[in-house]
């Protein structure tokens, strides 16, 4: 949570951009015929949002890249709307809705920009976030690792894993079922049983941590309801030399993906989902569903063992672990969990990983 200095940026760009549109006229006897003056609002503007972005993700890590791009888009239209509204006040200039359209746009670009190393690269850190504790209480305890267990009529092992590591603590590694939508009114009666299952085992006392998949959408809002909740790369048990993500970013030569995991978790889509009645939502998350199932099978068909070993080598001295995959394999110090729709789950205990109950695929 360091490096606060950095948002001087934005308030630099803010700060210029006001003394700009304090002149009548620009400095050096500038002119800027239009569209030139549109897209000098553009860059303007593109520059406050990207400042933004950056110092944001650089600054805090409990926000969600979607709810972080909307309050910045809103910020920065309410700055464009105050700066035609000061210019009305001064000589030679004039307040007009089309600059200030241009300044929309160049929020837009700007935040855009700052996500185009999300495409290819391991520079995921500003699509990441985590809230709740990082430590375990008891890391003495055993911890069960569930990983795509993909359920859809019944919480398939959990009961049997509870009974075989009775006290245990929880980590959930994504992909829960099929899709979960973090939209108001959308819960199903399995995710309120899996919520209701969880408030329980931290009732006895065990700590439940919840990492989303590619088939979590907008969660953030159930933080509340475990430990630890993230996204993206980063998760980590403080201590324990444990680090994990759901693996479906391991692979960065998969770009079409990585479109898809950013336009799919935008501010934008969760603003459609939410205005969309219920009825419509459902029938959106079903056809989501449909889609995950049958897309990019390229990709799915094939473990990327060099690049897995790759983001597993970011942790040197640690144990590196996913889910995602739905196979079992080892790379270095790196490790695929097993699928657990079938009820295979793992166990993190005394510095290993055991893999317990189900078949392995």
């Amino acid at each position: 949570m360091g490096r606060r200095w950095i948002w001087a940026l934005p308030l630099a760009v803010a700060g210029t951009a006001f003394w700009l549109s304090s002149q009548s006229r620009l400095p050096f006897a500038l002119t800027l015929p239009h569209p030139l003056d549109w897209c000098c609002h553009l860059a303007e503007y593109a520059c406050l949002a990207g400042s933004l972005e950056l110092s944001w993700r650089r600054t805090g890590t409990g926000t969600p890249v979607y709810r972080r791009h909307l309050w910045i888009f809103l910020l920065v239209a309410l700055f464009g709307l105050s700066d035609e509204w000061h210019q009305s006040f001064v000589p030679g200039r004039d307040a007009s809705v089309s600059d200030w359209l241009a300044d929309l746009a160049g929020a837009a670009l700007g935040l855009a920009l700052a996500g185009l190393p999300w495409l290819r690269s391991r520079r995921l850190a500003g699509l990441s976030w985590m809230r709740g504790s990082a430590v375990r209480p008891a890391p003495s305890r055993p911890l069960v690792l569930v990983a795509d267990p993909h359920w859809s009529g019944a919480l398939t092992g959990l009961d049997a894993a509870l009974a075989a590591q009775p006290g245990a603590d929880w980590l959930f590694l994504g992909d829960i079922f099929d899709v979960w939508l973090g939209i108001p009114g959308m819960d199903s009666p399995l995710e309120q049983a899996f919520l209701d299952w969880v408030g329980a085992r931290r009732r006895e006392g065990s700590w439940v941590g919840f990492w989303l998949g590619n088939r979590e959408y907008f969660l953030d809002p159930w933080s509340g309801h475990f430990d630890l909740m993230g996204e993206g790369v980063g998760g980590r048990l403080e201590a324990e030399g444990l680090r994990w993500e759901h693996g479906d970013l391991v692979n960065g030569a998969d770009w079409r993906y990585r479109i898809w995991n950013v336009l799919s978790r935008s501010g934008p889509v969760w603003l459609f989902a939410r205005a969309l009645p219920r009825s419509a939502a459902r029938a959106l998350a079903a056809r989501l569903q449909r889609a995950l199932h049958t897309s990019n099978q390229d990709y799915k068909l094939r473990f990327p063992r060099e690049a897995f070993r790759a983001a597993a080598a970011e942790a040197p001295g640690e144990t590196f672990i996913t889910g995602h995959f739905h196979t079992h394999e080892v790379e270095a110090n790196g490790i695929a969990l097993p699928w657990a729709h079938e009820g295979t789950f793992a166990v993190w205990e005394r510095g290993r990983i055991r893999i317990a109950g189900g078949p392995v695929r």
